[in-house]
Order: structure tokens, then sequence, then C-alpha cells
């Protein structure tokens, strides 16, 4: 079997080759614009030292004042993409509201329950790509 699209970033493990791209965006409560100041920076940062432990790699991460666009990479044979979001979001939150107490002042939780996540396969990687980089433009 020959591999359609070269370009495309595959994945494997022992018994496993893969390549499963997701568009994820979320936001904090109330979508106030709080990702700023040092906070956008350090959201970063957080999201990316748990890779390897929650089982995403980040191929691409934009943070807003009021929501973040992500394209995740994710192993099938782990829990999931839903999981994966649900551990970034509950890690950063505890984190981050430690970190910058007027988070606690200004609002109950830090992210909203929701969450979009969308399979990168009917566009191409790089449309998203440029999508989440026009964001910055807004």
């Amino acid at each position: 079997m020959e591999i359609q699209n070269p370009n495309k970033p595959y994945n494997s493990d022992e018994h496993c080759i893969y390549s499963c791209q997701y568009h994820v965006i979320f936001c904090p409560k109330y979508r106030r614009k709080v990702l700023i100041n040092n906070i956008d920076v350090r959201l970063k940062e957080l999201i990316l030292e748990k890779q390897e432990e929650y089982g995403y790699n980040v191929l691409e991460i934009e943070v807003m004042p009021d929501h973040v666009h992500m394209i995740l990479d994710v192993n099938p044979k782990l829990p999931g993409i839903y999981r994966a979001i649900s551990n970034i979001k509950g890690y950063t939150s505890c984190t981050l509201r430690k970190e910058f107490p007027e988070l606690k002042r200004k609002l109950p939780t830090l992210w909203t329950r929701s969450r979009f996540i969308s399979t990168v396969g009917s566009v191409t990687l790089e449309v998203v790509k440029k999508y989440i980089e026009d964001q910055k433009n807004k």
C-alpha cells in the first residue's frame, strides 16, 4: 500500500501508522479577554509541556485574548481527543489560576465547558494553519 499524501505528517509506533489531526477551539468563561499580559505565553508553555503525557502533538497553536486555536495530532491508540482537551483545560486552569491570582477574581472558572473539535481532513492542513494565523490579524 502506498501513502497517498507524502507531505502529510505520519506517526508510527510498533503496530500502527497514523495521522489524526484535529482543529480545536476553546474559550475562557463568558468569553472574557483574559488571555493577555503573559497569561497567553504561559498557557502555550503549559500546553506544550504536556504533549507526551497526554498523548498529543501540537502542530499549531494560537492564543487570542478570548479563545485558543490549536491543531493537534493525536495518537488513536490513546483515550482520544476529547480526553486530551479535557486534560489540557483542567491542567492549564489549575496552574494558571495559581500563577495569576487575578484570574480567580475575574472568573469563577477559567474555561467554559464547551469546545470545538473538527477533524482536519476536508481541507488541507495548510488551509487550517493559515486560518489560525489569520486570526491574529483580526
